[in-house]
Formats: C-alpha cells, sequence, structure tokens
C-alpha cells in the first residue's frame, strides 16, 4: 500500500464523471488499498478514486466500524432528510451544510467482483452519498450552504 495523493479542488477531474471499471484486476486491487491508506491517513471517512487522480467509479467509506468498499455502484433507494455539515479531503479547510437522504439503499461490487447491496442510513448514508457525488462529478460544496472556511489542525 502507498499514500496518494489527494486531488483538491480547481483539479478538472474532480468535475468529471468518473467511468466503469470493466476488470477488477491486481491494479484496481491496488488503487482501493492505497485509497484505504491515504483515507485513513488523512483522517477521512470516505474517499472516491477522483480524488488520487483515478477516473474510475469506486469509492471506500468506513463510518463507526461499518467498512463499505464499492465498485461500479449504484443507488437503489433513497429517503428521508437529514442536513448536518459536510467537509472533504479535496476541499481542505471548509465546511458547509448540505442535505442528503437520511436512508440509503446501494449496489455495487466487492473488490471479488461479487454484487453487494449495503441498505444505510444516518451518517454512513451521507457519506456513501457524498462519495457517489464524486463519480458524477459533483463536490459538495456544489450542494453546500452555510459554506466556510475552518482551521486545519496541522500536526507539526
Amino acid at each position: 500500500m502507498a499514500l496518494r495523493n489527494v486531488v483538491c479542488r480547481g483539479d478538472e477531474i474532480l468535475g468529471k464523471k468518473a467511468r466503469e471499471v470493466k476488470e477488477i484486476n491486481e491494479r484496481i486491487l491496488e488503487t482501493l488499498d492505497d485509497m484505504l491508506e491515504t483515507m485513513r491517513e488523512s483522517n477521512g471517512i470516505g474517499i472516491a478514486a477522483p480524488q488520487v487522480g483515478i477516473l474510475k467509479q469506486m469509492f471506500i467509506v468506513e463510518v463507526d466500524g461499518t467498512f463499505i468498499e464499492l465498485i461500479n455502484p449504484q443507488i437503489l433507494e433513497m429517503d428521508g432528510k437529514q442536513i448536518d455539515e459536510e467537509g472533504c479531503l479535496s476541499v481542505p479547510g471548509v465546511i458547509g451544510k448540505v442535505e442528503r437522504p437520511k436512508h440509503v439503499k446501494i449496489t455495487g461490487l466487492n473488490r471479488e467482483g461479487k454484487t453487494v447491496v449495503y441498505d444505510e442510513t444516518d451518517l454512513v448514508a451521507r457519506a456513501l452519498c457524498h462519495e457517489y457525488d464524486h463519480l458524477q462529478g459533483i463536490l459538495f460544496v456544489d450542494k453546500a450552504f452555510d459554506v466556510r472556511e475552518i482551521e486545519l489542525d496541522v500536526e507539526e
């Protein structure tokens, strides 16, 4: 595994729609492993491939013991409403409130190529929608209100 550079707002890749993963091979698995290491090192709860410069449909979400790794995800159902603050590894130092569904049912492939379905609520649902948006070329700030800058904790 290796740390990848996180692509930040202003890079055109973040505004593009990610392409379907045609084959789950060693390169895809290595990218997923690198994404996980990068996300954890950055104290994130989710990361999508475009955030590490790869325009492929895959992302990872890890929240409170729930670990979801999806390739070629598709949202099946969304309902309810929740509004809360979000941040993003690709938009450092900025937070904003975003309305998201309270419940999301999503499907995709796992790293073994098997179809999986997740039925999630609350923060996990929010994170899934946030990462799914990255695959559509949408940043949270495109949907957010009450957007403001925050001070980042910088380790010395």
